[in-house]
């Protein structure tokens, strides 16, 4: 008789989650005949450019099941995803449900699967800032501790779940998914031209390439993070000091839809000819941007890893880390929020020049999708099937 296949289910919410789905969902998909998987979109991000033009870039399918949970507040989002996931646990009866990262789609998916007796892996477990006042933190912590399988992207995260109590043999070091799709995109965004007439403006201003007929070195910005743009006088501290540095640098800005809306809100700007303000961009776009640029400014956990493997520099408008690979490696460096901090630490970085010859981290090497499909596939024999 033949056997049925392995039902799975992968949940994405926020915009970082499908970086690190989509190269599951292809590993999966090359043995269709031993994984059955569906695809659910909490809709924790809903707006297009935020959301659907990720699908677009990363080539996924579109989603088997889209919960529109929208925006609100954390315990709004947890209560709606939870309420409307249960259905569709009951309806699909998975083996595992695969969550992926730190948002608020991850904790209320994995929650309701663990009262249902569901198993949940978690794919980027174990990363800590040690800083409660983070919702990520919370949701990580949580997250980590109603899974069966987790699974690790850089040896700190091992070393977390261990002192916490977690069973060494739960645990699994896989390297990290994200890296697995910028690495198989990358060749596609160095022959990218989309944005060449915007980058050819704005870094070269008098539309004469240099010398070496590369683009002049621009700063990269991504702001979204509560402590940094609810706050307005944070918010206008970091504004004053992109403006600083584009005196230097030309500043490239996409700005977050949370971000935008902070800026109108309390009456902050800064002046066009500095710093430009871009629409949100797509991944291919982003990436682009990211891999030609001299410096990236953020506060985003995902782009300090994504900058370690491409060798960018990266300031982290935090006073902590959940990925200190990063920070060991030189790569990355944390910088306090105040407006001379952020100016001085970008000049720094920017003498200092590429990094590009850096050696990314252990077993960031494209592959890591490959090692926790291995996995799944393991434990599922050893495992009776629940439904």
């Amino acid at each position: 008789m033949k056997n049925q296949p392995i039902r799975v289910i992968h949940v994405v919410g926020a915009r970082p989650n499908y970086m690190k789905v989509a190269p599951l969902m292809r590993e999966m998909g090359r043995n269709p005949d031993k994984w059955q998987q569906t695809l659910v979109h909490t809709g924790q991000h809903y707006d297009y450019r935020m959301s659907q033009v990720f699908f677009e870039d990363l080539g996924m399918p579109q989603p088997d099941v889209y919960l529109g949970v929208g925006s609100g507040s954390h315990a709004e989002q947890y209560s709606r995803v939870l309420q409307s996931f249960e259905p569709v646990l009951k309806d699909r009866q998975p083996a595992w449900l695969i969550v992926v990262g730190d948002v608020n789609s991850t904790l209320a998916c994995a929650l309701a699967a663990a009262q249902m007796h569901i198993r949940v892996a978690h794919v980027e477990a174990g990363l800590r800032s040690f800083d409660r006042t983070m919702p990520e933190e919370i949701n990580r912590v949580l997250t980590d501790h109603v899974s069966e399988l987790l699974f690790t992207t850089e040896p700190s995260g091992n070393r977390n779940l261990v002192n916490e109590g977690i069973p060494e043999e739960k645990v699994r070091f896989v390297g990290n998914t994200m890296i697995d799709t910028l690495s198989t995109l990358l060749p596609r965004a160095e022959g990218k031209r989309t944005l060449a007439d915007l980058l050819h403006s704005v870094t070269n201003g008098n539309n004469d390439d240099d010398e070496a007929g590369q683009h002049k070195p621009y700063t990269l910005v991504t702001l979204h993070r509560p402590q940094n743009v609810d706050d307005p006088s944070a918010l206008s501290e970091i504004l004053g000091a992109l403006e600083r540095v584009a005196e230097d640098v030309p500043v490239l800005f996409p700005v977050h839809p949370r971000t935008r809306k902070r800026i109108e809100e309390n009456h902050l700007a800064v002046r066009p000819e500095r710093v430009r303000l871009l629409e949100p961009l797509g991944y291919m776009d982003f990436l682009t941007l990211m891999r030609h640029a001299g410096l990236v400014i953020t506060d985003s956990g995902g782009i300090q890893e994504e900058t370690t493997y491409l060798g960018v520099p990266c300031l982290t408008v935090r006073p902590n880390t959940e990925r200190p690979i990063t920070i060991e490696l030189g790569t990355n460096r944390l910088v306090q929020r105040e407006s001379s901090a952020i100016v001085h630490a970008a000049h720094e970085a920017l003498s200092t020049g590429s990094l590009k010859q850096l050696t990314p981290p252990p077993l960031w090497d494209g592959k890591a999708a490959e090692r926790i499909v291995m996995h799944l596939g393991q434990a599922s024999a050893h495992l009776s099937d629940p439904c």
